[in-house]
């Protein structure tokens, strides 16, 4: 129980595992980020016009109570939407989920798509289990679907073919086909929308997504939080981390975030040679985030729209977010201006452009998201070197060899990078492998977020509540170390998670 814990990152789930282990009180444990502040990849800038920018499309939904109450606890005030989200194609908008509105498609391509998807209904009675991405899309939709919208619109989400991609991450994460719900919104001319799994979902109304984390952090003793302090070598035998600042830390276990291949790169230590010759077989693309303020009123055809994907090679983003939307404490002048936010992926087989900022430009005048270029007050523009963790073919086999080399070393790599799966690399799941590592390490609890996460998207999770007790509220007030131990509730609800395993 008396272990030495370093987590490294203070994104979702570096938080998530310090939010549990200061809710457990136990006491020995650092948390280490190499940026100025918590939030990681769910970070929210501010540009030189006073415009909010999140680092992504990122919306919340929960799998989780405990996930809940780490919200409710950190962010005050908040703003509830319901989704609504679309697809442009064919110079028009069709609401998402694409293939329950093909009714709004010229009808010699709601034709294409109709036989397509009757042809994939006679192949499902093979029952052939595809192997890679493309099979599935081509089993699931058909020829007609997968040609004009999903094959093109993945290619330039992923930056990869859907060839080369494993179909295991699917889960919740794609709407599959329901034949006669299709055939009826045809015949009834019937839109149908807000599907998903955050169908609905919340937005803090002050300083983005990245006011979550930043308060988060905040419930967090400060002393053991070391931002701008990155880790640049772990030598796994002794079981000391160095900072760039040449600062040596030893430790019992760590909770990485950081990306895996900047990992397995780092390591020192002997009998590495198999676990570090990963690093350059792990996949990913990266993202560029760009942000456009424009004085003025949201367009009519964009109002109540929350995001836009775009598949077509008239435009270079694959999404677009009214984010003004979203809270309107997102712009400058609440009132009185509007902003989008795009994202464009880079990969090897899909090189960086030359000037991201005016191709999105083009691409909104090109797709009717702007009308002009007068009304453009703020330009924004960030590179984000990891965007997407590829589920590339091959890549469960990787993890299932490197993960339990890791794990000899008292090593837990979690988080959308640290461990690699997009399946479980929202926030909800990224702050609960922070939490589930903690009980594994302090109480041999086996985690489900990341081992089994076909379990964890199908349900929501109430077995691990967050609550600080008396004692840690205090204990944040006084900034000085816990004496008093846990609340009695924690404990019990470990007893019982580690009943519920032996069963």
């Amino acid at each position: 129980m008396d272990k030495n814990i370093i987590i490294i990152g203070a994104g979702p789930t570096g938080i998530g595992a310090a939010l549990r282990l200061h809710q457990l009180g136990h006491r020995h444990w650092t948390l280490l980020e190499a940026g100025p502040e918590a939030g990681g990849l769910a970070s929210t800038v501010t540009d030189s016009k006073g415009f909010l920018w999140d680092m992504g499309g990122h919306v919340i939904f929960s799998h989780y109570k405990y996930f809940d109450d780490v919200l409710d606890a950190s962010v005050p005030s908040w703003r509830y939407h319901q989704r609504e989200s679309w697809v442009w194609m064919k110079e028009r908008f069709l609401p998402y989920p694409f293939q329950n509105n093909i009714h709004r498609l010229p009808p010699a391509d709601t034709l294409r798509c109709i036989r397509g998807l009757l042809s994939a209904e006679k192949g499902k009675l093979l029952g052939t289990r595809p192997r890679s991405f493309q099979d599935w899309i081509d089993a699931n939709f058909g020829v007609g679907i997968a040609e004009l919208f999903l094959n093109p619109y993945n290619m330039k989400v992923w930056g990869f073919s859907p060839n080369s991609m494993t179909a295991d991450w699917m889960g919740e994460r794609v709407p599959t086909i329901d034949l006669s719900r299709i055939v009826e919104n045809i015949l009834l001319d019937r839109d149908d929308v807000s599907w998903g799994p955050n169908a609905q979902f919340r937005f803090p109304e002050h300083g983005g997504t990245g006011a979550i984390w930043r308060s988060a952090c905040s419930l967090l003793p400060q002393e053991r939080v070391h931002c701008n302090t990155e880790v640049v070598e772990i030598d796994c035998d002794r079981r000391v981390v160095t900072t760039k600042s040449s600062e040596h830390l030893s430790y019992d276990c760590i909770l990485n975030t950081m990306p895996l291949d900047v990992l397995l790169r780092r390591l020192r230590g002997s009998q590495l040679d198999g676990v570090m010759s990963a690093a350059d077989k792990l996949v990913h693309s990266s993202t560029h985030i760009v942000g456009l303020g424009m004085d003025g009123q949201v367009p009519q055809h964009l109002e109540g729209k929350c995001w836009m994907y775009f598949a077509e090679d008239d435009c270079p983003f694959y999404r677009a977010t009214v984010f003004s939307h979203y809270s309107s404490a997102n712009v400058a002048k609440p009132g009185q201006q509007w902003s989008l936010m795009f994202e464009i992926c880079e990969s090897s087989q899909q090189p960086a452009l030359a000037d991201p900022v005016q191709a999105t430009i083009e691409g909104a005048l090109n797709t009717g998201l702007i009308s002009g270029r007068d009304s453009i007050v703020s330009q924004f523009h960030i590179r984000l070197e990891y965007g997407y963790p590829t589920p590339f073919l091959g890549r469960n086999e990787l993890l299932d060899s490197v993960q339990p080399q890791l794990r000899e070393r008292a090593i837990y790599s979690r988080g959308r990078f640290g461990g690699w799966k997009y399946e479980v690399g929202n926030q909800d799941h990224s702050l609960m492998q922070g939490v589930e590592a903690v009980d594994s390490m302090l109480f041999d609890v086996e985690e489900q977020t990341y081992f089994d996460p076909d379990h964890v998207n199908t349900k929501k999770d109430s077995t691990r509540r967050f609550t600080l007790c008396r004692d840690l509220l205090a204990q944040n007030a006084a900034r000085v170390p816990c004496v008093t131990g846990s609340c009695k509730e924690v404990t019990s609800g470990i007893s019982n998670l580690q009943s519920s395993n032996r069963r």
